[in-house]
This record gives structure tokens, C-alpha cells and sequence, in this order.
């Protein structure tokens, strides 16, 4: 059974390295381990810049930028495994 963890959290990093050639299932599989590791971190980061927002504002500013940053790979990760579907709702 496959672990849904971010590659820097993995104790063993990815089980092909990416040089080999992989099928079509194995891509997505890691495409929606990277999804998953995106949303992970997003959330993490939105609620770190929550915290941060009275007492830090400089830190809880970093913070939004990379919950941003994550959002951004979150777009990007969708429209591969579902393309033109946030097009239509945006």
C-alpha cells in the first residue's frame, strides 16, 4: 500500500528514481502523491500565517507566500489529472 508523504518527508525518497521510464499509472500515482504533499503543506502554511498574524507579521507574510506558492502548484498538479475542469468553474 502506497504512503502519501512529501518526498523531503519520505525516509527513502520515491521508489523509481525518475530516470527510469515509468507507465502512465506510476506517473499519476506520483502526480497525486505530489498533490497530496501540496496540500498538505498548504494547509500547514495557511494556518502558520494565521498564527503568525498578530504577533509576527513579517513571518505570517513568508508564510502566506508560500501557502500561496503551494496553491499555485495545487493548479497547476489539477489541470494535469483534470484538464479544463478549473477553468470552467473559474
Amino acid at each position: 500500500m502506497a504512503v502519501n508523504r512529501c518526498h523531503h518527508h519520505a525516509s527513502s525518497g520515491y521508489a523509481v528514481p525518475m530516470t527510469d521510464v515509468v507507465d502512465s499509472d506510476e506517473l499519476l500515482r506520483r502526480i497525486q502523491r505530489a498533490r497530496a504533499c501540496a496540500v498538505h503543506e498548504e494547509r500547514t502554511w495557511r494556518s502558520r500565517s494565521e498564527e503568525l498574524g498578530a504577533t509576527d507579521p513579517q513571518g505570517a507574510r513568508d508564510a502566506t507566500v508560500r501557502q500561496m506558492s503551494y496553491e499555485a502548484v495545487l493548479r497547476v498538479l489539477d489541470e494535469i489529472v483534470t484538464p479544463g475542469k478549473h477553468a470552467e468553474e473559474g
